[in-house]
C-alpha cells in the first residue's frame, strides 16, 4: 500500500493560501510607509496631530499616588490632602498615576515628583509630568475622566 503524495498540490497557484498579488501589494504599501516615515524623519518635518498650544486659565502643582484597586490620593503642593477616593471614584486618576510611574521608571527620575495639572482657555484638562515631559489632554479619554481631574483644580 503506498501513502498518497500531496507534493503536486503545493506547486498550483490555485491552492496557495496568500495569492502572490496580494503579498507583492502588502509589501509595497509597507515600504511606501517605511519611506514615508524615513523621509520625515531625515527631513524634520514637522508634527501636525498635536494639541494647539492654548493659553493656561488654571494651573496647580499636585502629587498623585494610587493602587491597583483603584483607590487614589491626591496631595497638592505642600502635601495637603486635596481627594481621597475610593476604589469605584478613583480608578482613572489610579490609572494616570500607573502611566506617570511607568515613564519616570523608563526615563530614571523619581517617582514623586509633583504634576502639573492645567485648564486651558478652552477647557481642556491637561496633565504634565516636567520631569519626563510627558502629557497628557484628558479630554482624549472622556468627559467623566476629564472631569475627575478637573474636580482637583477647583
Amino acid at each position: 500500500m503506498t501513502t498518497p503524495s500531496y507534493t503536486h498540490i503545493a506547486k498550483k497557484p490555485e491552492f496557495d493560501l496568500i495569492p502572490r498579488f496580494l503579498i507583492v501589494a502588502i509589501s509595497s504599501v509597507l515600504m511606501i510607509c517605511v519611506a514615508m516615515v524615513a523621509i520625515s524623519v531625515l527631513t524634520d518635518r514637522p508634527l501636525e496631530a498635536t494639541p494647539p498650544r492654548e493659553a493656561v486659565v488654571a494651573e496647580r502643582m499636585i502629587y498623585l499616588s494610587g493602587e491597583m484597586s483603584g483607590a487614589a490620593r491626591v496631595l497638592d503642593i505642600n502635601g495637603q490632602v486635596i481627594a481621597e477616593l475610593s476604589p469605584e471614584q478613583g480608578g482613572f486618576i489610579a490609572g494616570v498615576y500607573r502611566v506617570l510611574v511607568r515613564e519616570r521608571t523608563k526615563h530614571g527620575v523619581s517617582v514623586d515628583a509633583p504634576v502639573r495639572l492645567v485648564r486651558t482657555e478652552r477647557n481642556r484638562i491637561v496633565i504634565y509630568d516636567d520631569t519626563t515631559n510627558w502629557s497628557a489632554d484628558l479630554m482624549g479619554f472622556g468627559v467623566s475622566n476629564s472631569r475627575a481631574f478637573a474636580r482637583l483644580l477647583d
